[in-house]
């Protein structure tokens, strides 16, 4: 028996001329289209206004491969931590984050991860596969009902700072963008959407090319090749070099500023070189620094630096007139905090 196609990966002209093919009329399609992304129907049966013989005939023809959210965990800040459960049984996780303005939204983009980052528990996971549009869509609208249930507000802003390396999984993040952004799905403005990637070029000159919309964050760490490629391995491929150009030429075809995420670790970059290097590493492009406060996997190799080494940083670089912010950790007691994510319920 052949398996059937997740609905959902039509494009709403597909559906259309489904229904033409099937002796029914294309405005059919239309209406199915607004059932599976702005109503977010789970089953053919929610899709009230078609007739049965008509829902009867889409359930023939296909599934709705929509997630489950298995466990639901709050922290004692708010957060709020999904294990999401996927058709075939993987799960990954996705995390809301409330401040007093404002819920962020922290979406996966793969099963496990691509890459091999020495200080994430994420990066210890394998990658299993990549995320279809729907799942990291379905993400988003969970966590959506979340923070109207919880914060009685929508959701304000997406980063794709969750498990999996984004532009791994080009076009599937940027066709779940675009629905996001769609006035038929989420009609959210890209400007609340952040991409975060831990620095490939050729996909940043990529991203440029294609004249994405939405805001661009790097994990840098460190500006030396030589102490960036010990805390990420695979960034020996990608020297700051090409990072740096790729970066310049993002800017001179986006004109978006670039926020930088960097962790300051005692013992490896919490030294005088390690400022120095990324005050000017700064001064190429537009752009601000995220200081993030580091939370510990487990084997202590990696240990948050001292508040007097991040201080260093914060004179340096607004000295020279960067913007720079101590991004605080949200929902460590749940393992919800960045680089925590990494399916210990599954």
């Amino acid at each position: 028996m052949m398996e059937k196609k997740d609905i959902r990966a039509l494009s709403k002209e597909e559906l259309r001329d489904f229904f033409v093919a099937n002796g029914d009329q294309a405005f059919r399609g239309n209406q199915v289209y607004e059932w599976l992304w702005s109503k977010g129907a789970h089953s053919f049966d929610d899709m009230t206004n078609l007739a049965k013989s008509t829902r009867t005939m889409l359930e023939n023809n296909f599934v709705i491969n929509h997630i489950k959210v298995d466990t639901m965990q709050r922290s004692e800040d708010g957060t709020v931590k999904n294990a999401v459960r996927l058709h075939d049984g993987l799960v990954v996780e996705s995390v809301l984050i409330p401040t007093n303005t404002r819920t962020t939204a922290c979406v996966s983009s793969q099963v496990g991860c691509s890459l091999d980052c020495n200080f994430c528990a994420t990066a210890r996971l394998k990658r299993m596969r990549n995320l279809e549009p729907a799942e990291i869509y379905d993400q988003v609208i969970a966590i959506d009902k979340e923070s109207r249930l919880y914060y009685n507000h929508p959701l304000s802003n997406i980063v794709f700072m969750g498990m999996g390396e984004p532009l791994m999984n080009y076009n599937n993040v940027l066709k779940a963008i675009e629905m996001i952004t769609s006035n038929e799905g989420l009609g959210m403005s890209p400007k609340r959407i952040t991409v975060s990637t831990s620095g490939i070029p050729k996909m940043i000159k990529k991203m440029a090319d294609d004249e994405v919309k939405f805001n661009l964050a790097v994990s840098l760490h460190s500006a030396i090749d030589e102490i960036r490629s010990k805390i990420m391995p695979f960034s020996a491929s990608f020297p700051l070099a090409d990072l740096r150009e790729s970066l310049e030429y993002w800017y001179k075809k986006t004109k978006s500023k670039i926020s930088f995420e960097y962790v300051v670790w005692k013992g490896i970059n919490d030294n005088k070189e390690s400022v120095e290097a990324l005050v000017k590493f700064c001064k190429y492009v537009p752009c601000k620094v995220n200081l993030i406060e580091y939370n510990p996997i487990d084997d202590g190799e990696f240990q948050q630096a001292s508040e007097e080494s991040i201080n260093v940083y914060i004179k340096a670089l607004e000295a020279t007139g960067i913007v720079v912010k101590v991004r605080r950790s949200r929902g460590k007691d749940i393992d919800a905090a960045c680089g925590q994510l990494a399916n210990k319920e599954a």
